[in-house]
């Protein structure tokens, strides 16, 4: 990802927005688990590149939306070629990996959850 410019918090940035383009910036960082002030300098980043463009939301001013410009959406191969070449590197087969991503992903909603019972 480096020779893209991008570092790891720009490429999960990116995978979210490959998902579902013109999210705002809260909803990323819940997506990600990051807060706005993590996320923000990431965004302003990726903004300088060229390959994400923010603009404040017409509905709520408060609001920034993120979406991906021409430039962004054409690394999306790029991104998939260099996770493909990853899951290689792991020597796993994909429904270990799938089985890993879906504990995970139970894992950060555990946690998410009690987050907001302790709250």
């Amino acid at each position: 990802m480096r020779p893209l410019g991008l570092t790891y918090a720009g490429y999960l940035v990116l995978l979210v927005l490959f998902e579902r383009d013109g999210l705002a910036v809260g909803e990323i960082g819940r997506r990600l688990f990051l807060d706005s002030g993590t996320l923000t300098p990431v965004l302003r980043r990726m903004e300088g590149l060229g390959i994400v463009s923010r603009r404040r939301s017409p509905d709520d001013e408060r609001e920034v939306r993120i979406s991906l410009t021409p430039a962004g959406r054409r690394l999306e191969a790029q991104l998939n070629e260099i996770r493909a070449a990853l899951a290689c590197r792991m020597a796993l087969p994909v429904s270990a990996l799938a089985a890993l991503r879906g504990q995970l992903h139970d894992l950060r909603s555990r946690i998410a959850a009690e987050e907001h019972g302790a709250a």
